[in-house]
């Protein structure tokens, strides 16, 4: 079980400012194993500990919020975001540069996240389980951002520990990509969220 992040985990905004440069570097850098492209116009980012922390500290940093009830409000919702050590949670953005491009693709993506799937070598596509903290589409679009829960089964965890490759993929009517299999470094760091 994934350890929930605390208050005790945090630096205080001033240690933050001071430290900023080098803990967004670091964070930066981490990313890159976790900020996965899948086609053209979707990133899923594999949350973790490390990622929640830094959106938390910036959070607080940009609103200013020292008060421990603010900042417990930020640590109960990035917490439900935390990996829990039998599933994956992703954060996919919709991406298009050009607003009337992104307004018109939103429409034709309802559903996006619910066709959006995982795979373990050797097993079924495990779908996304979507939205749990609030709906995010209307009968007229979709969200540009989905928050998503991947729940492995015992025999996909020991799987993929044992070097089963990853799979990742959207089976839209209007976008379908995978990436298949994971690059390794991706594969790794996924891993590493098992318990």
């Amino acid at each position: 079980m994934t350890q929930k992040l605390t208050r005790d985990d945090l630096l205080s905004l001033e240690q933050y400012h001071e430290q900023r440069p080098e803990i967004r570097a670091a964070t930066m850098l981490h990313k890159k194993s976790r900020n996965l492209p899948v086609g053209p116009n979707v990133t899923l980012y594999f949350e973790d500990a490390t990622t929640l922390k830094y959106q938390i500290q910036e959070i607080l940093r940009a609103e200013k919020v020292f008060d421990a009830a603010g900042i417990n409000e930020e640590l109960e919702v990035y917490n439900a975001m935390l990996p829990t050590g039998t599933n994956w949670k992703a954060t996919m953005m919709i991406e298009y540069i050009d607003v009337a491009e992104r307004v018109k693709a939103l429409s034709q993506l309802i559903g996006i996240d619910r066709k959006t799937w995982v795979q373990v070598e050797g097993f079924d596509k495990v779908f996304a389980i979507s939205n749990e903290d609030l709906e995010r589409e209307t009968e007229d679009k979709t969200s540009a951002v989905h928050f998503m829960r991947f729940e492995l089964s015992p025999e996909m965890i020991a799987a993929v520990k044992d070097g089963a490759a990853i799979n990742v993929g959207i089976d839209h009517e209007n976008y379908t990509h995978a990436v298949t299999p994971v690059p390794e470094n991706y594969r790794q760091a996924m891993v590493n969220d098992l318990a």
